[in-house]
């Protein structure tokens, strides 16, 4: 379609795109997960129990929520990009794993799944020109 094919051109607002959406929502639903408090952490913790980090819980949900909001804090600017990429791969991996064992199966565990391919993918594209890292 000789209508879109000049989108090429503007790669680096897509990726700003994707960027200033993909944080907004982690930051939506990291945030409440932060502000819980130790139970609420407790809780998101356990679910390293599933891939064998059985000690800490409180810690490891305390940092999941901190990769989740503050993630996606630095996804909109695009500060620490590649790092931020990895620690939300590794999240959404546990978020699988972790519905995987509840029983939720594919269906329920389709969106961390998706996210992860996202994050995966955009570690290897970077975050544009239109970032703090500016690469």
């Amino acid at each position: 379609m000789a209508m879109l094919s000049n989108l090429g051109n503007y790669k680096n607002f897509g990726l700003l795109v994707i960027r200033l959406g993909l944080g907004a929502m982690f930051i939506y639903h990291g945030l409440p997960k932060l502000e819980g408090g130790p139970e609420m952490w407790k809780g998101l913790g356990g679910a390293a129990a599933n891939v064998g980090i059985t000690f800490w819980p409180v810690l490891w949900g305390f940092l999941s929520a901190l990769v989740e909001a503050g993630g996606g804090v630095l996804l909109i600017l695009g500060l620490g990009f590649r790092p931020v990429c990895v620690l939300l791969l590794i999240n959404l991996i546990v978020a699988a794993s972790f519905l995987f064992h509840k029983g939720d199966g594919w269906a329920g565990a389709a969106h961390p799944i998706e996210d992860a391919i996202m994050f995966a993918g955009l570690l290897f594209v970077g975050p544009g020109k239109y970032s703090v890292d500016k690469r």
